[in-house]
């Protein structure tokens, strides 16, 4: 049986997830990657169309895992400006209590 269409529609699923920033989504088709991968090596070789397939959707992990790094790198970044910053944002939060209370009293 042709798994090609099966593989396809993987890789189309895992880039438009990553394309979404569905990092959940990307977790969990990632996770359940192996296994498919593993009942479709047992299932025989592959043929020519199963290879095209199968390369597509080794082009669309790496595309996922690109994503990933780069949302991680942009969110490391932006824990370092709140770490940088960190004396201003408590100092703004303190400042809005204070109002906060006094506008109340």
């Amino acid at each position: 049986m042709d798994k090609s269409a099966a593989l396809l529609r993987i890789a189309e699923s895992l880039r438009g997830a990553a394309d979404g920033a569905a990092w959940d989504q990307v977790a969990q088709m990632t996770r359940t990657l192996a296994p498919q991968l593993d009942a479709l090596a047992v299932s025989g070789p592959l043929t020519p169309a199963e290879r095209a397939a199968l390369q597509c959707l080794r082009e669309a992990h790496d595309h996922a895992f690109d994503a990933v790094a780069v949302a991680a790198r942009a969110l490391q970044t932006r824990m370092d400006d709140m770490r940088a910053n960190k004396e201003g944002w408590l100092a703004y939060a303190m400042h809005d209590t204070t109002e906060s209370a006094t506008s109340q009293a």
